[in-house]
């Protein structure tokens, strides 16, 4: 039986860097990569939410930088990889989305704290928190857009 998929579906080389699923791998690299160094840069308390939002930012930038690498050797040119292509990237969705829910609550806990005990530390966490909500509202954004087009992609192959 003949394989649904053709063996030039997805790119490799520099095709990686215009094709439109695969634009997104740079932004994503850059916002997730601030979303890891704003939350990085505070205190990391409470730790389990923000020991999420930590784990999600650096497991996507990890599994994001292998994913592109594979992309630019062309590795990815089995009949598997868009259906995986997809995958990855609707649980990236997923995940950034419930970091985010985490890390914006967390920032509006600390937001009705502030108005209560106020330093100078406080409010440059408090600014460092919301600076890092926005970064990873946009990272959600970028992984949502990616899976959308990917799933197109792989529909249509």
């Amino acid at each position: 039986m003949a394989s649904t998929t053709s063996g030039d579906v997805l790119p490799t080389g520099g095709r990686t860097f215009t094709s439109i699923p695969d634009v997104f791998f740079i932004p994503e690299f850059v916002f997730g990569g601030l979303v890891w160094i704003l939350v990085a840069s505070t205190h990391v308390f409470p730790d389990n939410p923000l020991g999420w939002v930590m784990f999600v930012s650096v497991f996507c930038f990890v599994v994001t930088t292998l994913w592109f690498f594979i992309f630019l050797c062309g590795a990815n040119q089995s009949s598997i990889w868009p259906s995986l292509d997809v995958g990855y990237h609707f649980v990236a969705v997923v995940f950034y989305l419930s970091a985010s829910v985490d890390l914006a609550y967390i920032t509006i806990l600390r937001g009705l704290s502030l108005a209560i005990i106020s330093s100078e530390d406080d409010l440059k966490v408090y600014r460092l928190d919301i600076a890092a909500v926005v970064m990873s509202y946009v990272a959600t954004l970028l992984y949502f857009l990616h899976a959308i087009f990917s799933a197109i992609r792989w529909k249509s192959s």
